[in-house]
């Protein structure tokens, strides 16, 4: 059983939780993921790590109350347990296995999307942690949607917000911003890792790809069970086959197939839909050596 010790509302239908989980903080990197599964019967959620302390032996989750199982788990306060916390799962962020003074001479953008700035996090802090600075891009789509401003900025170099409504920072979108920031402003960047809507990676990726950007995306919301087995986070990445929750969820977004992967997403949510893509998909519907349905 894993404790809940925290909790807090960052926007509407936000939540934060730090969780008790000793082994997995320990070995918890920045790019990782969890399992969480609220009781005996519950449904299997993956989601990717905000922070994690190990002297605390805690780990940090920011999740979004919107199907049946997220709405169940915002009703959960502090002192509550969850039956498992599965983790840390998935390959960590590229950047954590560099050289870090290779990783210094990069000048670096962070994007995050929404909720995609909670995995964001975590790697600009390890990036502060080990003396690079780097530049956030928040785009959320009002002042009242946006979460962890405070935290992101006591670790990023330069923090930009951008809404979609204008109550708040830059208005219009983080590709506007990130235009504006090298054509006007005269920014280079060597890297760019954006994290978000599949929506707002697949414009940032065309984008980077026009400005000669390397860019690295996490496709972390098409990801479902976690192991690759319900095939629900195939993805072409380049000419080969992959599965999000295994061999990412980070990949070169100048590779992703973006539309291939949204119009999955959507035909994934009904039984005639996932039936379709069986038949389409052949022996690569699940990841190889998976004989399950």
């Amino acid at each position: 059983m894993y404790k809940i010790v925290s909790k807090r509302q960052l926007g509407p239908h936000i939540y934060l939780m730090d969780i008790e989980a000793p082994r997995v903080a320990k070995s918890a990197k920045p790019g990782q993921f969890i399992i969480v599964k609220m009781d005996e019967k519950g449904e299997r959620i993956p989601l990717t790590i905000c922070d994690y302390d190990e002297s605390k032996g805690t780990v940090t989750i920011v999740f979004q109350a919107l199907g049946e199982s997220t709405i169940k788990m915002a009703e959960y306060d502090e002192g509550d347990y969850f039956q498992d916390f599965v983790g840390p799962l998935g390959m960590p962020s590229e950047l954590v296995n560099e050289d870090i003074n290779d990783i210094r001479k990069k000048n670096i953008l962070y994007i995050a999307g929404g909720v995609g700035t909670a995995p964001v996090y975590p790697q600009v802090k390890w990036m502060f942690n080990n003396d690079v600075k780097v530049d956030v891009i928040i785009g959320t789509r009002s002042k009242d949607t946006l979460i962890l401003e405070d935290e992101m900025k006591a670790v990023a170099g330069e923090l930009y917000i951008t809404t979609d409504d204008g109550s708040y920072g830059y208005k219009g979108m983080v590709t506007d911003l990130l235009k504006d920031l090298v054509e006007k402003e005269g920014k280079k960047y060597d890297l760019v890792v954006a994290i978000g809507p599949m929506i707002m990676m697949k414009y940032v990726c065309l984008l980077t790809k026009e400005l000669n950007i390397h860019t690295i995306v996490s496709l972390n919301p098409i990801m479902v069970d976690g192991t690759g087995m319900c095939g629900a986070c195939r993805v072409t990445v380049g000419d080969e086959v992959k599965f999000a929750c295994v061999d990412g969820p980070e990949f070169d977004g100048h590779l992703v197939d973006f539309d291939e992967a949204m119009r999955r997403q959507a035909m994934y949510k009904t039984e005639e839909g996932r039936a379709i893509l069986k038949i389409e998909e052949g022996d690569t519907h699940h990841r190889p050596g998976c004989d399950c349905e």
